[in-house]
């Protein structure tokens, strides 16, 4: 597996660069039918991933958020290639490049790249998880616990509306939204945030694949919304992310205020 990390250290020193490199200048934008925003460097990783795959492993399949290269493999890297594209073209610096290998569904391999922190997430599948290499754990902390900090999605044609849930958590929890997913579960995964509440599911496999083997690796726990396990080569329904001390504390909220 340690083969596998390499080369997605490789594809995310690539997307690093271009994104970094192409912070603070004007970018070609296009917007898919929920409205979100793509840029050109978007699809510049996402091809970029496809091309050095076919190359090296060709009988692997590449799912990425712009871009896929479906062969029907076991083998299949899901990317993520901007994880938090409208804070990318707002110039807000909190967005993240993603990459996992998924064998038979199951993230095996992950990577998250904070371009901006200079702080690379790692996982391999029961090898536990690092940032620059420094072993990483969730925290320990409650529901209601000082310091207990929830981030939470929200969008147009979202599946299900986060809103309620959000409103029923606030006594309990700060609240916050920074505008990518796997940046959130990368503060799971280190101990600053407790939970994230995930609503995507079509594509929405690209955004948490090596997030949740990250998370998990650091003894946190990811489910959908409706408590189960789930593949992660397909779309997925929505995602609870928690520091697994309480994730079925959580789960009630989800269930009821969904």
């Amino acid at each position: 597996m340690k083969e596998y990390l390499d080369f997605a250290k490789e594809i995310g020193e690539y997307a690093k660069k271009e994104i970094l490199d192409n912070f603070d200048k004007e970018k070609e934008l296009s917007f898919k039918e929920d409205k979100t925003v793509v840029t050109d460097i978007d699809k510049r990783i996402n091809h970029y991933l496809i091309e050095r795959v076919k190359e090296k492993y060709p009988t692997h399949s590449v799912i990425g958020e712009e871009e896929k290269y479906d062969i029907n493999s076991n083998y299949v890297w899901v990317c993520d290639p901007i994880d938090g594209t409208g804070m990318f073209t707002g110039k807000v610096p909190v967005s993240v490049f993603s990459l996992a290998l998924v064998i038979d569904g199951e993230p095996s391999v992950g990577i998250v790249i904070d371009p901006y922190l200079n702080k690379t997430y790692t996982a391999i599948k029961n090898e536990g998880s690092y940032c620059n290499n420094k072993r990483i754990h969730v925290n320990n902390l409650h529901l209601g616990d000082l310091g207990y900090r929830v981030n939470y999605e929200m969008w147009n044609k979202s599946k299900y509306n986060t809103i309620g849930i959000v409103e029923k958590l606030i006594p309990y929890a700060k609240m916050s939204s920074i505008g990518s997913v796997a940046r959130s579960c990368m503060a799971i995964a280190s101990g600053e945030f407790s939970c994230d509440l995930f609503p995507g599911c079509e594509h929405a496999n690209c955004d948490m694949a090596a997030s949740y083997l990250i998370v998990t690796e650091a003894g946190g726990k990811v489910t959908d919304f409706n408590g189960n396990h789930q593949r992660y080569d397909k779309d997925i329904d929505g995602a609870i992310v928690t520091n697994n001390i309480s994730h079925e504390e959580i789960l009630e909220y989800v269930k009821k205020y969904k």
